[in-house]
This record gives C-alpha cells, sequence and structure tokens, in this order.
C-alpha cells in the first residue's frame, strides 16, 4: 500500500565537492540532518537538485544513496520528469525499481505540449508504475501551465493523486480543490502558508533545504493545530530565508547558506555560478543573523 504524503517535503540540493563531482557523504549526512530535524519528505532531483546536469549514472547514485539513508523514515520522491514521453516512463520505471514511494513529474518543457497531449504523458507514466504520482506544475520552467480544469483531467488518471502548484496564484489550491475533491492533494511550491490557509496538503519548499524544523512546524500549526497566528508569524520569522531561495539564483543561494551553516555542498554546476562576493556575504550574515547552523551525527 503506498504512503499518504502530506506536510513539507524538501526538494533537495544535490551536494557536490569543490571540484564539481558528485559528494555522496555529503548527501548522506544531509538526508540524517533533515529526517532529525522533523521534515515530513524528501524529493532529489529535482529543478533544485540540478537534474539536467547530472549524468545517468549520477542520477542513480543520487537516488539510491537518498533511499537507503532515509531508510523508510520518511517518504522519497524522485524527480522523473523529461522532455521524451518515452525517458520520463524509463526514469519513473527506474525509481520505482530503486525502491522510491513516488515521482515527480515536471511536464515536457520544450515541446510545450497541448492539455491533450499531457494529459497522454502522464496516463503513458501512470499506466507504467504502481507509484503515486506528482505532477508539477511550473510555468515559468515548463513553458505550459496546468490550469484547475487541466488538473481535473489530470485527477481522473489512477496514479495522478499529487501536484506541486508552483504559481504566485494562491487560489489555484482552492479551485483545484474545488474541481478535483479528493483526487488530488495539493502541494504548494513557491507559497508554503499561503497554500496551507487554502487546504494544501503539503508544501514542495526550496527554504526548507537550510530550515527543515522550522518549516515542517509551519506546516503543522496550520494543518493540524488550527494555529494559524502562530504560524504566520513563524513564517514572517523564515521569509527571508524563503526570499533569498526564490529567486533566479536559487541553488547558488541555497548551497552558499548550506556552506556558511557548515554543510560545505560546493558550487553549482554550470551553467549557473556561484553567488557574486557580495551576495555571498549577504548570505554568511543571514546565517549569522538566524544562528542557523548544520549539526552532524
Amino acid at each position: 500500500m503506498s504512503k499518504t504524503f502530506r506536510g513539507t517535503y524538501t526538494v533537495m540540493i544535490t551536494p557536490n565537492d569543490a571540484e564539481g563531482r558528485l559528494d555522496l557523504k555529503a548527501l548522506a549526512a544531509f538526508v540524517d540532518w533533515q529526517i532529525r530535524e522533523g521534515i515530513h519528505g524528501l524529493i532529489p532531483l529535482g529543478s533544485t537538485g540540478e537534474f539536467l546536469s547530472l549524468s545517468e549514472d549520477e542520477r542513480v547514485a543520487v537516488t539510491e544513496t537518498v533511499i537507503r539513508t532515509a531508510a523508510g523514515r520518511v517518504p522519497v520522491l524522485i524527480g522523473t520528469g523529461a522532455e521524451d514521453t518515452r525517458e520520463a516512463v524509463r526514469l519513473s520505471r527506474q525509481a520505482e525499481r530503486l525502491g522510491a514511494d513516488g515521482v515527480m513529474v515536471i511536464p515536457p518543457f520544450y515541446s510545450t505540449p497541448t492539455d491533450d497531449e499531457l494529459v497522454h504523458h502522464y496516463d503513458a507514466i501512470a499506466r507504467a508504475i504502481g507509484l503515486p504520482i506528482m505532477v508539477y506544475n511550473n510555468p515559468a520552467t515548463a513553458n505550459v501551465d496546468l490550469r484547475p480544469a487541466l488538473v481535473a483531467r489530470l485527477a481522473a488518471i489512477d496514479n495522478c493523486r499529487y501536484i506541486k502548484e508552483s504559481t504566485l496564484e494562491v487560489t489555484r489550491v482552492r479551485d483545484i480543490l474545488r474541481l478535483c475533491g479528493d483526487r488530488m492533494t495539493v502541494f504548494g511550491g513557491i507559497l508554503g502558508f499561503e497554500s496551507f490557509v487554502e487546504g494544501a496538503e503539503g508544501w514542495v519548499a526550496v527554504a526548507s533545504n537550510v530550515a527543515p524544523g522550522p518549516l515542517s512546524r509551519l506546516f503543522t500549526l496550520v494543518a493540524d493545530a488550527d494555529e494559524v497566528r502562530e504560524a504566520h508569524a513563524l513564517y514572517l520569522e523564515w521569509l527571508p530565508v524563503i526570499e533569498a531561495v526564490g529567486g533566479h539564483r536559487y541553488v547558488a543561494a541555497t548551497k552558499a547558506l548550506l556552506t556558511h551553516m557548515g554543510l560545505p555542498v560546493g558550487p553549482p554546476r554550470p551553467p549557473r555560478l556561484p553567488l557574486p562576493a557580495d551576495e555571498d556575504a549577504a548570505m554568511a550574515a543571514l546565517v549569522e543573523r538566524l544562528r542557523l547552523a548544520f549539526h552532524a551525527g
């Protein structure tokens, strides 16, 4: 029986060493720390994980390391998006074979498929695996927008039970729930607190790479304790981190913050570049101001 996914899930960075080579030891330590801090789930090989900059062998190594280290303590969803439907099917089957709890699939991001083509794409993946699929709506990167009416069509596909909704239109959460009912569970993408208030059952967060404990508690306060005022105060406290990793330098900023916290995770891979010196200094100051630290072991 598949697990039910809810809560704050970290869309994980992929650590590299100083020369840019995959650092699986740092990745395992990062997974352990995330879980000790209270994260509800982990998603490697998303955009923040630089999935398009990894080789086939590296993708497999990341998947195996995260699943093995998590050891069933939290759900692990693997990013398996691809431009070719056959490749998305292959990657999703691979994730299932390696022990993933689910897959997160961004639409084909170059061919700008039609609604009918998108339904066919997700249906083909769903027919190939037995895992839950988290559909990923991010119009800014995928060049297509999975609007609520289309999401309702995708919800008719048996395995398509989750969506990461990454727009700034928080009313999308309301409309997806209104159209899909219990056939589709919504996770916020960019907006966490606001999505929880609208009824989202989770958040796929970049900022929880840096602050897994507080941002997991943010979900619990709203969804489980109905303490919206306390949650809002916590949200404002951590908003500087959310904003710091929210722009186009989200990979570089997240890696800079973690490095200043005491977890060297290496530079991003080109074409992404490390932060300029002034922006890196701002990340160091933010870590000091919030007294953020990585505690290994």
